[in-house]
């Protein structure tokens, strides 16, 4: 890729720039996690929307500006050295809107894809289960055949804004006789509908930033399902790999953190025995930086998120712990129990979890790119 940026590409990146110095919220939002902070985000989404920056990579007739990845990695760069709002539909966006691009008819599309940009309908990923957490085929939720779609039982867990969320994507079983990966469906669910019961689970804040969920014989129309029943899981990968790979976590979210981290240690009088850590940080966050515009490069040519991504995932994870644990080191004493870095560290900490856990991503990434035998399973 050359990264010397030409003018339509300098001026997508001014005018994103601008707007956002224009916009920022000047006090931060409170936190999506609860009811007052989800109504709040939902405000910021429609105004990203009406300014068509909610999702610039989307063609325009679904909200977007038709930007390219390279554009979409500048302005998400310029998104958080502005310190903009985390984006509460971040799980639509970054993982069920791919997958609809993927996979997805051209009425699904229109009827979901704008609403989505505008955060009129907030998306929760019912993905894991109690005891199917990163082993996702170990799921037992069920999609049963009726008259006009499908009637889902079961339990989801850790699912993701589901609290205060509209609608949830999720996998379910819906071949009885079969194991594993094969006899699922892929299905999107209205949250509000008869037979759906969410139940809150606190995080270690005590907001309820994650749910379970329970279908008690759920209908689920037709048109609800992405991808032929019995393949679920083929377009499951295609979230997973979003997830894991490019857009759920951009490198501006760490190159911005680790300019923080580098002013941080300035004003605390250049500790020397945390400078290593410091430097390491930042050039973790550019390695990062580079090896995602190699990604935009391969899929500009035509190639497609793989397994590849578990490598990815690895690495921004560790990232982001080690990041952060280096501002708290940094503030010793000083650390505030709640505030940006600390609150920055306890959710860091689940980055080697979710998503599938290192365990999970090291066995995909022996297996599927290094060509080594099976584990015992």
């Amino acid at each position: 890729m050359d990264l010397d940026l030409d003018e339509r590409t300098l001026a997508f990146r001014d005018e994103a720039r601008a707007w956002l110095a224009a916009n920022v919220p000047a006090e931060p939002l409170k936190s999506f996690d609860t009811a007052e902070g989800f109504a709040q985000h939902r405000e910021w989404e429609c105004r990203l929307a009406d300014a068509r920056w909610s999702v610039v990579s989307w063609p325009r007739e679904f909200g977007g500006r038709d930007a390219s990845l390279l554009e979409w990695v500048l302005f998400e760069e310029e998104y958080y050295a502005a310190g903009a709002p985390l984006r509460v539909n971040q799980n639509g966006i970054f993982m069920l809107a791919p997958t609809l691009f993927s996979h997805g008819t051209e009425e699904q599309q229109r009827r979901i894809l704008p609403k989505m940009a505008r955060s009129e309908e907030v998306w929760a990923q019912a993905w894991s289960e109690p005891e199917a957490g990163s082993d996702i085929a170990a799921l037992r939720s069920t999609a049963t055949r009726c008259d006009g779609g499908w009637r889902v039982s079961g339990q989801k867990t850790w699912s993701s804004r589901a609290t205060f969320a509209d609608r949830a994507f999720g996998l379910f079983r819906s071949d009885p006789d079969s194991v594993r990966h094969k006899g699922l469906i892929y299905l999107m669910v209205d949250l509000r509908a008869e037979g759906v019961t969410v139940r809150p689970i606190p995080q270690l804040d005590g907001e309820p930033g994650f749910a379970e969920i329970f279908f008690d014989d759920v209908f689920v129309p037709d048109q609800d399902v992405i991808g032929a029943p019995g393949e679920g899981w083929r377009v499951a990968m295609t979230t997973a790999n979003n997830e894991r790979g490019l857009s759920l976590r951009s490198p501006g979210r760490f190159l911005a953190a680790a300019d923080r981290l580098v002013s941080l240690w300035h004003d605390a009088g250049r500790p020397a025995h945390t400078a290593d850590r410091v430097a390491d940080a930042w050039i973790g966050a550019r390695a990062y930086q580079l090896y995602t515009l190699g990604t935009v490069t391969r899929l500009s040519d035509g190639a497609e998120l793989g397994p590849e991504s578990s490598v990815n995932k690895l690495f921004w994870s560790h990232l982001d712990v080690a990041l952060h644990e280096t501002a708290l080191d940094i503030l010793g004493p000083d650390a505030e129990l709640r505030g940006a870095w600390s609150d920055g560290w306890l959710f860091s900490l689940a980055g080697p979890i979710y998503g599938g856990t290192d365990q999970i991503q090291r066995s995909i990434v022996a297996e599927r790119l290094l060509g080594l035998p099976k584990g015992a399973r």
